[in-house]
């Protein structure tokens, strides 16, 4: 049976002081890594992931607040992969397997070598209470109103986000041994 897909929530409504704090310039999303800006590597996975998807940029005072906003613009989903836009290295196919997973599952938490990562998928009967989010804590609350299936996947790019200049450096490093490693 052919489950219809979830949207991806690309969160991009954060403010970065972490990223202004530790020297950066300017926004995080807006960052060089390489050729493109950390959110057009996260948004080119997002495409490639063949997912119907939604960014959510609209400037909201917390996280929950962004959710919120993104479930409701989306409210016809089956389902929703929340993920941050500061996660410029993720695969397309990470986004799938959670996508694949969420058919059976009300919540999918990705692992990576036993570290949580990224996008949470959360099925339709979440919707309300994603609606219902608000202030910086995120969709912590409503992951622990329902149960969740722990995914292990094969992406460091779902760990990996850019929250400082350091992090930034590491992403850079990153993507040259990615890049390094399809050559080969």
């Amino acid at each position: 049976m052919k489950y219809p897909d979830p949207t991806v929530i690309v969160l991009a409504s954060g403010q970065g002081a972490r990223f202004a704090a530790s020297g950066g310039v300017g926004s995080k999303l807006q960052a060089r890594l390489g050729v493109k800006t950390v959110l057009e590597h996260t948004l080119d996975a997002v495409r490639a992931s063949g997912l119907p998807w939604h960014l959510e940029d609209g400037g909201h005072p917390g996280m929950g607040d962004s959710i919120a906003a993104a479930v409701r613009a989306t409210a016809q989903s089956q389902g929703w992969l929340i993920l941050p836009g500061d996660l410029p290295l993720i695969q397309a196919d990470t986004l799938r397997r959670v996508a694949t997973e969420l058919a059976q599952h009300e919540v999918v938490l990705p692992f990576y070598q036993g570290q949580r990562g990224h996008p949470v998928g959360f099925g339709a009967a979440c919707g309300v209470a994603l609606m219902g989010l608000s202030g910086a804590g995120g969709a912590s609350s409503v992951l622990r109103r329902f149960a969740a299936l722990a995914l292990d996947v094969h992406d460091a790019g779902s760990v990996i986000d850019v929250d400082t200049m350091d992090d930034l450096q590491a992403a850079e490093r990153q993507l040259c041994r990615d890049a390094a490693n399809q050559v080969r």
